[in-house]
Parts: structure tokens; sequence; C-alpha cells
């Protein structure tokens, strides 16, 4: 099983073409036997959960069968001859699964995680979670604060917040130096702790997923620069 994450910013011409996208994208993911969970992105503009959409950067993740598979797709699929047409910039990070619990929709997108719970090297993060509507003013009244207080903990490398829903099916990608860096922003970070402590007592999500993984590639480039230059190998 390999992970795909892929950002792309479209011009700004061809905004419009980005949410077309959104719709007829569909098809060929639903029709491709060797993706086995994909899901079609929007990006906030602050690096994590973000009320402020970045209507010209959107995403892609995909689960694949093997690398072989992600290859083909990158190299001769619909979507990719798309987004060289009408993007000026693409990243895309390839990743496998360590570690997974909760749901994505009701499924387990990454049930076949590896059992290497002691790599040593840089990790990703996946965070999502689908936010009650009722507790859609809590949730971003104390969540935004600790997005900023993330980008500057010991050891965080970089982040991209993607969703499915504007305001209420959001998720983080991000990126640490390390396991123990990023557990350490978890459980020492009192702003949240208390988080952790109010999604569980007043219930925020009606759905939540927690996944790392071992990075295997970055390619490419977000807001002109690769944050992964040098930590991790590129992919050709």
């Amino acid at each position: 099983m390999i992970v795909s994450l892929t950002i792309v910013r479209y011009r700004r011409l061809f905004t419009p073409i980005a949410f077309l996208a959104m719709a007829l994208h569909r098809l060929p993911l639903s029709f491709n036997s060797k993706c086995s969970f994909w899901k079609l992105l929007g990006c906030g503009k602050n690096g994590s959960f973000d009320l402020n959409p970045d209507l010209q950067q959107w995403g892609l993740l995909a689960v694949w069968n093997s690398a072989e598979d992600f290859k083909k797709f990158n190299e001769h699929s619909l979507i990719s001859s798309w987004w060289k047409a009408f993007t000026k910039e693409k990243w895309t990070v390839l990743s496998v699964p360590l570690a997974s619990h909760g749901k994505w929709n009701g499924k387990q997108p990454f049930n076949s995680a590896s059992s290497d719970l002691d790599h040593k090297g840089p990790i990703a993060v996946l965070t999502r979670a689908s936010i009650r509507l009722s507790k859609l003013k809590n949730f971003w009244s104390n969540v935004q604060p600790v997005s900023e207080i993330m980008s500057r903990a010991p050891g965080y490398i970089t982040s991209v917040g993607i969703g499915e829903a504007p305001f209420f099916r959001q998720a983080t990608f991000s990126v640490w130096k390390t396991a123990d860096s990023m557990k350490s922003f978890a459980y020492n970070s009192p702003e949240h702790l208390e988080v952790i402590r109010k999604t569980r007592n007043e219930d925020w999500y009606t759905e939540e997923l927690f996944a790392r993984f071992r990075l295997i590639s970055a390619s490419g480039t977000i807001n002109g620069h690769n944050p992964l230059e040098g930590i991790i190998p590129h992919n050709h």
C-alpha cells in the first residue's frame, strides 16, 4: 500500500476549472481498480484547519495498491494531464502507513498499516474530523490558536490544511522530524491538551481519524519550494 498526497496550485485564471475538477475527477478515480480509497480536497491558507480557503490550491489524497500503480496514474492519467494543463505548481508526497485508528466516511483507508512502529526518521501525521454542526463555533474558536502553536513547535517541518467540505470536514497533514517531536507537541502542549479534553467532553466530532506515515519521497513544490528538500528523497 502506497499513500499519495498531491497538492496543486491552479493559475488564477483557471480557478473556475478547479471547481469543475472536483466534480469531473471523481469518475476516473471511481473506475481505477488500483486505487482503493481517494478524496478530492480543498485547501486552507495557513497550513492547518483553516476557515479561509485557498481557491487556487487543491489536493488529492489516494491509496494505491503499489508504487507502480501510482506511477502509472502520475504519468499517464487524465487527471495528471489536467494538472499539467491548468496548474502552475504541484507537490506530491508518497508514504506508507505506520498506524491508523478511526474512520473516514465509515471506512478504514489505511488498515494495512505496517508494524514498523520503531521507525526513527521523519513522519507524517494525518488528523481528520467531521465536526458536528452544533459544535462548529466551539471548534473554530479553539483549534485555530493551536494551529499557530504547532507551527512553532520543536521538530515541526511543514503542514497543509485540507478538507472535503468547508468548515465541517477538515484535516491537517503535518510532517515532523521524529515521532517523539510530534508526541511532545501532542501531549506536552497545554493548549493542545485542552482542545483534546474539550473534543471528548463536548463531543465535537461525528467521526475522526488519526494516522501516522513513513515518508518515502517528495517531489515538486508548494508555495515556491519543497519543504521536505533534503529530508526525504525526490520521487522521479
